[in-house]
């Protein structure tokens, strides 16, 4: 699998920048997510057990945002 560079935080610092990818899979269409990890009890909490092998991040709106005005865009 190979990863594609979509959007990067445009407020992020050097070296810490959410960022979101997408691949080249076959079997169906991913994206991979680059973030902060969440340690806040309260947050962790809310979301409930995390398999192994799973991690919760947490990536700015704005990245996101990115994401669906290019699906609205027709590049998929």
């Amino acid at each position: 699998m190979r990863a594609r560079l979509l959007e990067k935080d445009p407020e992020s610092q050097v070296g810490q920048s959410p960022t979101l990818f997408a691949t080249d899979r076959t079997d169906r269409r991913t994206c991979i997510a680059q973030g902060w990890i969440v340690t806040d009890p309260e947050a962790l909490a809310d979301v409930g057990p995390v398999p192994e092998g799973e991690a919760i991040i947490e990536i700015p709106e704005e990245v996101l945002k990115y994401y669906v005005r290019r699906y609205q865009e027709g590049e998929h």
